[in-house]
Protein backbone atom coordinates (compact mmCIF):
# COMPACT_ATOMS: atom_id res chain seq x y z
CA UNK A 1 0.00 0.00 0.00
CA UNK A 2 3.16 2.50 0.57
CA UNK A 3 4.31 1.68 -2.64
CA UNK A 4 1.19 2.48 -4.22
CA UNK A 5 0.58 5.92 -2.33
CA UNK A 6 4.19 6.80 -3.34
CA UNK A 7 3.08 6.75 -7.04
CA UNK A 8 0.15 9.19 -6.96
CA UNK A 9 2.68 11.64 -6.16
CA UNK A 10 4.89 11.74 -9.07
CA UNK A 11 4.31 13.79 -11.53
CA UNK A 12 3.46 12.74 -15.10
CA UNK A 13 3.58 15.91 -17.63
CA UNK A 14 -0.29 16.38 -19.87
CA UNK A 15 -1.94 18.70 -21.06
CA UNK A 16 -4.16 19.00 -18.17
CA UNK A 17 -1.40 19.79 -15.86
CA UNK A 18 1.22 21.49 -17.76
CA UNK A 19 1.11 25.12 -17.44
CA UNK A 20 2.12 27.53 -20.64
CA UNK A 21 4.08 30.34 -20.45
CA UNK A 22 1.04 32.41 -21.58
CA UNK A 23 -1.15 31.31 -18.09
CA UNK A 24 1.96 31.55 -16.05
CA UNK A 25 2.78 35.24 -16.76
CA UNK A 26 -1.17 36.33 -16.06
CA UNK A 27 -1.02 34.12 -12.86
CA UNK A 28 1.69 36.42 -11.54
CA UNK A 29 0.00 39.44 -11.17
CA UNK A 30 -1.75 39.47 -7.80
CA UNK A 31 -5.34 38.03 -7.48
CA UNK A 32 -6.97 40.93 -6.50
CA UNK A 33 -6.10 42.62 -9.65
CA UNK A 34 -8.53 42.31 -11.40
CA UNK A 35 -7.89 45.27 -14.04
CA UNK A 36 -4.77 43.91 -14.76
CA UNK A 37 -5.77 41.18 -15.47
CA UNK A 38 -8.86 42.08 -17.90
CA UNK A 39 -6.18 43.91 -19.73
CA UNK A 40 -3.78 40.96 -20.50
CA UNK A 41 -6.71 39.38 -21.60
CA UNK A 42 -8.02 42.63 -23.74
CA UNK A 43 -4.95 42.98 -25.62
CA UNK A 44 -4.93 39.45 -27.27
CA UNK A 45 -8.30 39.59 -28.75
CA UNK A 46 -8.94 40.70 -32.85
CA UNK A 47 -10.06 44.54 -32.93
CA UNK A 48 -13.89 43.52 -33.68
CA UNK A 49 -13.87 42.11 -30.19
CA UNK A 50 -12.07 44.29 -28.78
CA UNK A 51 -13.07 47.65 -29.03
CA UNK A 52 -16.93 46.93 -28.01
CA UNK A 53 -15.59 45.24 -24.58
CA UNK A 54 -13.00 47.75 -23.82
CA UNK A 55 -16.06 50.89 -24.41
CA UNK A 56 -18.19 48.87 -22.08
CA UNK A 57 -15.18 48.94 -19.85
CA UNK A 58 -14.48 52.68 -20.20
CA UNK A 59 -18.33 53.06 -19.55
CA UNK A 60 -18.12 51.44 -16.06
CA UNK A 61 -15.03 53.32 -15.23
CA UNK A 62 -16.62 56.79 -15.73
CA UNK A 63 -19.31 55.31 -13.24
CA UNK A 64 -17.07 54.23 -10.46
CA UNK A 65 -16.24 56.20 -6.85
CA UNK A 66 -12.65 58.05 -7.27
CA UNK A 67 -11.00 55.25 -5.08
CA UNK A 68 -11.90 52.38 -7.14
CA UNK A 69 -11.04 54.72 -10.15
CA UNK A 70 -7.53 55.24 -8.43
CA UNK A 71 -7.24 50.93 -8.16
CA UNK A 72 -7.99 50.61 -11.81
CA UNK A 73 -5.72 52.87 -12.83
CA UNK A 74 -2.48 51.97 -10.67
CA UNK A 75 -3.51 48.37 -11.69
CA UNK A 76 -3.58 49.31 -15.73
CA UNK A 77 -0.12 51.21 -14.75
CA UNK A 78 1.41 48.33 -12.83
CA UNK A 79 -0.03 45.59 -16.01
CA UNK A 80 0.60 48.03 -19.37
CA UNK A 81 4.39 46.78 -18.98
CA UNK A 82 3.96 43.19 -18.34
CA UNK A 83 2.44 43.51 -22.13
CA UNK A 84 3.97 42.20 -25.16
CA UNK A 85 4.45 46.05 -27.28
CA UNK A 86 2.75 44.58 -30.07
CA UNK A 87 -0.90 43.50 -28.75
CA UNK A 88 -0.39 46.59 -25.91
CA UNK A 89 0.24 48.82 -29.16
CA UNK A 90 -3.13 47.34 -30.59
CA UNK A 91 -5.25 48.12 -27.17
CA UNK A 92 -3.59 51.35 -26.73
CA UNK A 93 -4.80 52.52 -29.98
CA UNK A 94 -8.09 51.48 -29.30
CA UNK A 95 -8.20 53.03 -25.86
CA UNK A 96 -7.29 56.28 -27.48
CA UNK A 97 -9.63 55.92 -30.43
CA UNK A 98 -12.45 54.89 -28.07
CA UNK A 99 -11.45 58.11 -25.78
CA UNK A 100 -11.80 60.29 -28.86
CA UNK A 101 -14.92 59.70 -29.16
CA UNK A 102 -16.34 60.09 -25.82
CA UNK A 103 -17.66 63.35 -24.21
CA UNK A 104 -15.08 66.15 -22.82
CA UNK A 105 -15.93 64.94 -19.36
CA UNK A 106 -15.31 61.65 -19.82
CA UNK A 107 -11.88 62.31 -21.31
CA UNK A 108 -10.71 64.93 -18.04
CA UNK A 109 -12.28 62.61 -16.05
CA UNK A 110 -9.82 59.55 -17.48
CA UNK A 111 -6.87 61.21 -18.32
CA UNK A 112 -6.76 63.14 -14.89
CA UNK A 113 -6.99 59.73 -13.20
CA UNK A 114 -3.93 58.83 -15.22
CA UNK A 115 -1.99 62.23 -14.69
CA UNK A 116 -2.52 61.66 -10.66
CA UNK A 117 -1.64 58.48 -10.60
CA UNK A 118 1.48 59.19 -12.85
CA UNK A 119 2.60 62.19 -10.44
CA UNK A 120 1.99 59.97 -7.33
CA UNK A 121 4.15 57.40 -8.56
CA UNK A 122 6.30 58.11 -11.06
CA UNK A 123 7.88 54.89 -11.65
CA UNK A 124 4.89 53.52 -12.84
CA UNK A 125 5.80 55.39 -16.02
CA UNK A 126 8.97 55.08 -16.81
CA UNK A 127 8.54 51.02 -17.07
CA UNK A 128 6.58 51.84 -20.11
CA UNK A 129 8.22 52.04 -23.92
CA UNK A 130 7.10 56.19 -24.09
CA UNK A 131 8.49 56.30 -27.66
CA UNK A 132 6.53 53.68 -28.25
CA UNK A 133 3.55 54.93 -26.33
CA UNK A 134 3.76 58.66 -28.35
CA UNK A 135 4.13 56.24 -31.66
CA UNK A 136 0.88 54.87 -31.06
CA UNK A 137 -0.65 58.42 -30.16
CA UNK A 138 1.10 59.68 -33.55
CA UNK A 139 -0.85 57.25 -35.60
CA UNK A 140 -4.46 58.48 -34.82
CA UNK A 141 -6.48 60.64 -37.62
CA UNK A 142 -5.31 64.39 -37.22
CA UNK A 143 -8.81 64.87 -35.75
CA UNK A 144 -8.33 62.30 -32.60
CA UNK A 145 -5.29 63.48 -32.17
CA UNK A 146 -6.51 66.84 -31.82
CA UNK A 147 -9.23 66.04 -29.63
CA UNK A 148 -6.92 64.21 -27.43
CA UNK A 149 -3.97 66.50 -27.42
CA UNK A 150 -6.93 69.35 -26.27
CA UNK A 151 -7.98 67.50 -23.56
CA UNK A 152 -5.01 66.79 -22.12
CA UNK A 153 -3.24 70.57 -22.85
CA UNK A 154 -6.12 71.42 -20.37
CA UNK A 155 -5.22 69.13 -17.74
CA UNK A 156 -1.45 69.75 -17.33
CA UNK A 157 -2.22 73.55 -17.70
CA UNK A 158 -4.16 73.28 -14.89
CA UNK A 159 -1.16 71.46 -12.85
CA UNK A 160 0.61 73.06 -9.78
CA UNK A 161 4.50 73.92 -11.00
CA UNK A 162 5.53 71.28 -8.73
CA UNK A 163 3.60 68.59 -10.59
CA UNK A 164 4.63 70.03 -14.35
CA UNK A 165 8.14 69.52 -13.12
CA UNK A 166 7.90 66.22 -12.61
CA UNK A 167 6.04 65.20 -15.79
CA UNK A 168 8.65 67.46 -17.63
CA UNK A 169 11.10 65.13 -15.94
CA UNK A 170 9.70 61.62 -17.03
CA UNK A 171 8.39 62.34 -20.29
CA UNK A 172 9.78 62.15 -23.89
CA UNK A 173 10.95 65.54 -25.14
CA UNK A 174 8.46 64.75 -28.76
CA UNK A 175 5.93 64.26 -26.36
CA UNK A 176 6.65 67.34 -24.41
CA UNK A 177 6.24 69.23 -27.69
CA UNK A 178 3.24 67.74 -28.24
CA UNK A 179 1.33 68.56 -25.15
CA UNK A 180 3.13 71.88 -24.55
CA UNK A 181 4.87 70.54 -21.30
Amino acid sequence: MAYKNSQLHIFKPNCGNTILTKKVSAKLMSEPNYAGNIIVSLASLPDFLRKPILKKRLMEFFSMSVPDKAEVINNALAAGPTIPFDNFARLFKTWLEILSSLSEEHRTSMFSSYVTAIISNPQKLILFNLDGVLEIYFSLSQEQKNIISNSVKKILSSLDENSKRMLYLIIPDRAKREFGI
